[in-house]
């Protein structure tokens, strides 16, 4: 590309992520529109998809409403993502970068085909997709790319030139920050040895099928753990599990329930939750390893129970965000 060209360019960068209910009315039409999206509940009739997400939103609110009420009434997920756009922006201004940060969320506002709106009024000419998934899911970074790709394909393919960055799991500068924020738990823990506090990763599971199908998202999540404890050092013994399973299907294993109540079968007294594929804090980490978990762990006798905080607009995580849209804009596309 000439440098006239690269000169007359508008760049963009969108973030993509879940989104959450802000209030307590936009939980029924929150969980609706999950559910109707056949990368989280497939059908072999995509003529029932609609009709069984009403029967579940409708079956499932008045619990989940319940929920959030014990969070404040509604998902901080908004907030917070609008928070970290704004930090990504001032440091990319700060490596150089003149670049408009977008949100997009998958299932409430701003929905991706909000932010693509903004994006064709801004008339920008490169757009980085960063999805706030480290590791990939299709149901989720994926579930969203086919979001954008068909609401593309519907202004007839007329956009941006693109760069996905479809996962960043082994992040170097996202690695320290995860790895940064568990320290710095670890050092509020009554015993300091390294081999008295169990760590436990906990990720969103997601349904075994998807694994068995080639979603790679057990092995980054995998990858990201390994990473994290070799950058900590020491004998410290860690445990992955997952939380949010939804449905009678066959999820990944170990939840995060059974996970603690082993440990305290096994006498562990020292226990830390770490938020290994949420980097906002949402109703899994707010309502779940909060309350939740909290819970199991008084009730099975776990002595000391913490949870690390999520990412949100941690410096080091900000940092990390911006080196991989550099790269982006770096590469050819």
């Amino acid at each position: 590309m000439s440098d006239s060209n690269r000169t007359s360019e508008r760049t963009g960068v969108l973030l993509f992520n879940l989104g959450g209910p802000e209030t307590l009315d936009d939980v029924k039409p929150f969980l609706y529109n999950l559910f109707s999206d056949p990368d989280i509940i497939r059908l072999p009739w995509r003529g029932l998809q609609k009709p069984l997400a009403w029967l579940i939103a409708t079956q499932r609110y008045r619990k989940s409403s319940g929920y959030y009420k014990k969070i404040g009434g509604g998902s901080p997920l908004r907030r917070i993502t609008d928070l970290q756009a704004q930090a990504l922006e001032q440091a990319l201004s700060q490596l150089g970068i003149d670049a408009r940060v977008y949100v997009g969320m998958r299932y409430w506002k701003p929905f991706i085909e909000d932010a693509l709106s903004l994006i064709r009024r801004d008339r920008i000419t490169r757009l980085v997709v960063l999805p706030l998934y480290p590791q990939f899911s299709i149901s989720t970074t994926g579930s969203s790319l086919n979001r954008m790709n068909e609401i593309l394909s519907l202004n007839g393919g007329d956009g941006p030139r693109l760069s996905i960055i479809e996962s960043w799991q082994d992040d170097p500068r996202y690695i320290a920050a995860l790895a940064e924020t568990v320290s710095e738990e670890l050092a509020q823990f009554p015993d300091p040895k390294p081999s008295s506090t169990h760590i436990v990763f906990s990720a969103h599971s997601v349904p075994v099928s998807y694994i068995e199908e080639g979603d790679p998202y057990l092995d980054h999540t995998r990858q990201t753990v390994r990473l994290v404890m070799e950058q900590l050092g020491g004998d410290r013994p860690h445990r992955l599990s997952f939380q949010s399973k939804v449905g009678p299907v066959k999820w990944l294993r170990p939840s995060t329930d059974e996970t603690l109540r082993l440990l305290a079968r096994e006498g562990a007294s020292q226990v830390l939750l770490v938020p290994v594929s949420f980097v906002s804090e949402h109703i899994e980490t707010l309502y779940e390893l909060d309350i939740l978990y909290r819970d199991v762990a008084e009730e099975v006798g776990l002595g000391v129970y913490r949870r690390a905080p999520a990412m949100n607009c941690r410096p080091g995580f900000i940092e990390a965000l911006a080196n991989l849209v550099r790269e982006a804009l770096n590469s050819v596309p």
